[in-house]
């Protein structure tokens, strides 16, 4: 069998039914415009570019919902990816879905739950992003979807549409961390509170600084001998450097801090899927944010500061 650290399987998600305007749909050809099979290729890394995928029909769902934003297209995009999802982390690759809005993780997580079942092991998350994505079917205000992924994988009642049926396989809140937050609405702040998720505002970052808020979840996955699914938003990162998101939130993280945790999560050893979401071409400034978010990604499978090539935009 292939060593996962060194065969790595990109699979295109472009889906922008789950946001609020119009864009993320180019996401996927950006990052491999932006050069991303190159750069992995490059650190010595086997790459498959499996295209795009395509949503089911999902016809069983309703398309008129008054309050839920375009809840048939994103219940199918979320059975076609969990599909999907549980086929790739019970392979040879490292799965990569290049987005396309945050939707995608409602059919990412579901797959790698499952996958994470068949396999006796535990699935932790690291969700990196300014918003908590927590909230219900029920307490969200927009009626955008990429707002409810974290409460749908972690079990929360009132998605059964989107799958048929009740998610099967969910993600245990003790084995999640969300990272970089700065927008969380209340609802979503009681229910992390209830929940005892491990979540890291901006604050605890300046505070404590990066690493030492990242490193003890680390270790919890390594110990329990967990399988690692990151997810990074665009707006996890200050969007003076990443403008390309249409959910821009002043304060994000730093260029450093960014890499610093892609260098921490390679050096772990842990990770095994990952999800790179909220890419807006429409809104970026000459291919700035792809191009960033290519760099994080080869820093996250082992590129060095020393190996970084000098860019101006």
């Amino acid at each position: 069998m292939e060593d996962p650290l060194h065969s790595i399987a990109l699979l295109g998600a472009p889906i922008e039914e789950g946001t609020g305007r119009r864009g993320c749909v180019m996401g996927p050809a950006a990052y491999r415009t932006a050069g991303l099979v190159d750069e992995l290729e490059a650190l010595g890394l086997m790459v498959t570019d499996l295209g795009d995928a395509a949503p089911d029909a999902a016809l069983d769902v309703p398309d008129d919902d008054p309050k839920l934003k375009h809840l048939r297209k994103v219940a199918g995009w979320t059975r076609s990816l969990a599909r999907h999802a549980e086929e790739l982390a019970m392979g040879p690759q490292l799965p990569i879905y290049m987005g396309g809005d945050h939707a995608l993780a409602l059919g990412t997580l579901a797959g790698h739950a499952a996958a994470a079942a068949r396999l006796g092991r535990p699935l932790f998350v690291l969700w990196l992003d300014a918003h908590s994505d927590f909230n219900t079917f029920e307490s969200t205000v927009s009626g955008n979807l990429h707002g409810t992924p974290l409460a749908f994988a972690c079990g929360l009642p009132g998605f059964d549409v989107l799958m048929g049926g009740p998610l099967k396989h969910t993600l245990d809140p003790a084995n999640l961390c969300l990272l970089g937050l700065r927008s969380v609405d209340p609802p979503e702040r009681r229910m992390i509170k209830d929940l005892g998720i491990t979540a890291h505002d901006m604050r605890a970052i300046d505070e404590t600084g990066i690493a030492r808020l990242l490193g003890p979840f680390l270790e919890r996955c390594a110990a329990a001998n967990g399988l690692l699914h990151v997810s990074l938003d665009v707006d996890f990162i200050d969007p003076d450097i990443a403008p390309a998101v249409g959910t821009t939130v002043p304060g994000g993280v730093t260029f450093r801090e960014a890499h610093l945790v892609m260098e921490m999560l390679h050096d772990s050893g842990l990770v095994t899927s990952l999800d790179l979401v909220e890419l807006n071409p429409f809104l970026d400034d000459r291919g700035r944010t792809a191009r960033l978010m290519v760099d994080l990604t080869a820093s996250l499978f082992g590129r060095r500061i020393m190996d970084r090539p000098t860019r101006s935009f």
